[in-house]
């Protein structure tokens, strides 16, 4: 039996209405997004090309303390430098280049509704909406540097054009062509092959594209595609021919590369079941309820894009959390076509395994915060002091009272939430935003102590200012820095390091990471003048400035 509605009132249409989803969707993408530094991993990896265009390097070819970084053409670089500038009067940089996450989010929802509107109709646009921030492998990512998220955003906007090619096919195919174009932009061959390869699968596949109006539309959506994306390429190989070369050659290794492993896969299934959860349990309803329908657009094309990227991912033998960004709008799209068909009783539980799952993760971020303010429980206040000794918990009566009334309104909203064909994505969306801005409010300071090099870097300067006295001007070998060391190293105190050659250096200085081995195997020359430590456990990383004494 399907779902019974409920006829919301004047101020439930408001507050779960447009106006409603679109604060939800603003406050999900804004809170975390500033009052830290940019932290381990790739937030702090892709500021450092945003960092370098601020300081008016790497335009074209993306650059990271003064070397290439070839990851990812300079679409969300760009989209992050021009934010990080203009927001600057008010924002520290690194806090506005992530407003570059938001804009990129926000248009994957947008795009993801208004596809699902074109393919399933109306009632399909706010469960798109809905579950596209509700992915659970989402939330961390949007508020981090990311260039992936473009990739995802494009992929969304692609699939709105091939979605509204029945009805136009020249606009639908021009669409499609621009969104392929950028997505190339954005992730490079890997992201070309993930939108324009839909083109021609459509014309031979698709009941809906094989007249000759929408079969020619296609074609010419596809030409402008690959003629945009040519555009990039082809200024770094007239200005940048070796940057160029090292670009297709980091590429052609990607595509080439070694498929993922059989056990490699299975871990791959298990990031993509968290990953995308609540959204799979749904696309399987709804693929089974369409199985005799799944020639049509509306069925085919997600399903497409779905297959195509678990393609690549395999193809590519590549796997991160990050990687399974690109999927979100398929699963979306293929999850709301099912939501108005749910039954009641598959409804009802995936309503209350949202409220009972999001409440326990909320209890858990509230004795997490007890164990550092108050030190209960005894066990957990341990093991956070001991990952973090020196951390100290600043203003805990305010962070009470704001985790306070956020719990407060997500205990009201989810009370008063009407039933609707979109209550089970709606009580899991606001769910999850209520337990970020009560994480981001309660553990964020935390997090922000453990992951941010602000204090490494700015004890580095202060013994290279010792050590440059006597020779000034001294460049620092390296060896053993990951890029998002190399990236803080160059925003927090402006220290850029030089790769060793051939196992020597004409630099004074050298600077390690965590390599005690590597430090016994120096030549004897070598001695250390500065240590900084932290983390604690497992987690201890070290840095040690040597300097070269000569005999």
């Amino acid at each position: 039996m399907i779902r019974e509605f409920e006829t919301p009132n004047l101020l439930q249409r408001r507050v779960y209405g447009t106006a409603g989803i679109t604060a939800l969707v603003g406050l999900y993408l804004l809170v975390g997004l500033i009052g830290h530094d940019p932290w381990r991993g790739d937030d702090a990896v892709h500021f450092g090309p945003v960092l370098s265009m601020l300081k008016g390097e790497g335009w074209l070819f993306p650059m990271l303390a003064g070397e290439p970084l070839v990851d990812y053409p300079p679409l969300y670089y760009w989209t992050g430098t021009l934010l990080a500038w203009a927001s600057s009067g008010f924002l520290a940089l690194h806090e506005g280049a992530r407003l570059a996450s938001a804009v990129f989010v926000a248009l994957g929802v947008y795009f993801a509704a208004r596809t699902a509107e074109a393919l399933y109709g109306r009632p399909a646009r706010t469960p798109a909406a809905l579950l596209m921030m509700g992915g659970l492998g989402l939330v961390l990512h949007a508020h981090e540097i990311q260039p992936l998220l473009a990739l995802m955003a494009m992929i969304a906007l692609t699939l709105r054009g091939l979605a509204q090619v029945p009805q136009q096919p020249l606009a639908g195919s021009l669409l499609a062509g621009l969104g392929s174009a950028l997505a190339f932009l954005a992730a490079g061959l890997g992201g070309l092959l993930l939108t324009a390869t839909l083109f021609p699968l459509l014309m031979l596949l698709s009941r809906d594209c094989r007249s000759p109006r929408a079969s020619g539309a296609l074609l010419l959506g596809l030409c402008l595609a690959l003629t945009l994306s040519a555009l990039w390429p082809l200024a770094v190989h007239l200005l940048q021919p070796e940057l160029f070369s090292l670009w297709l050659r980091e590429e052609w290794s990607r595509l080439s590369g070694p498929l993922l492993s059989t056990t490699e896969m299975v871990h791959g299934l298990e990031l993509l079941g968290w990953f995308t959860w609540p959204l799979w349990p749904i696309v399987l309803w709804s693929v089974w309820r369409a199985r005799r329908r799944l020639g049509d657009l509306r069925w085919l094309l997600p399903l497409l894009s779905a297959v195509l990227i678990i393609s690549v991912l395999v193809i590519q033998g590549q796997l991160s959390q990050a990687s399974a960004l690109p999927i979100l709008p398929a699963m979306a799209l293929l999850a709301a076509g099912g939501v108005p068909s749910l039954r009641r009783g598959a409804a009802n539980a995936l309503d209350w395994f949202s409220l009972m799952s999001l409440a326990v993760f909320g209890i858990l971020v509230w004795l997490a915060w007890s164990a550092q303010s108050a030190g209960w429980p005894p066990g957990l206040a341990r093991h956070v002091a001991r990952n973090a000794p020196d951390f100290v918990l600043p203003d805990p009566f305010f962070q009470a009272l704001f985790g306070a009334a956020i719990s407060a309104v997500w205990i009201a909203l989810l009370w008063k939430l009407p039933r609707s064909s979109s209550r089970a994505p709606a009580n899991w969306a606001i769910g999850l935003t209520m337990l970020w801005c009560l994480a981001v409010v309660l553990l964020m300071p935390w997090f922000d102590h453990g992951r941010s090099y602000r204090g490494a870097a700015r004890s580095l300067e202060i013994a290279l200012a010792g050590e440059r006295s006597s020779t000034p001007g001294a460049c620092i070998a390296s060896t053993g820095l990951p890029e998002h060391v190399k990236s803080s190293l160059d925003y927090f105190a402006g220290i850029r390091t030089v790769r060793i050659v051939g196992d020597s250096t004409p630099c004074p200085l050298l600077l390690v990471m965590n390599e005690r081995r590597s430090k016994d195997q120096l030549a004897p020359e070598w001695k250390p003048v500065w240590e900084f430590r932290r983390g604690a456990g497992r987690r201890t990383e070290t840095f040690t400035l040597l300097r070269r004494e000569l005999p």
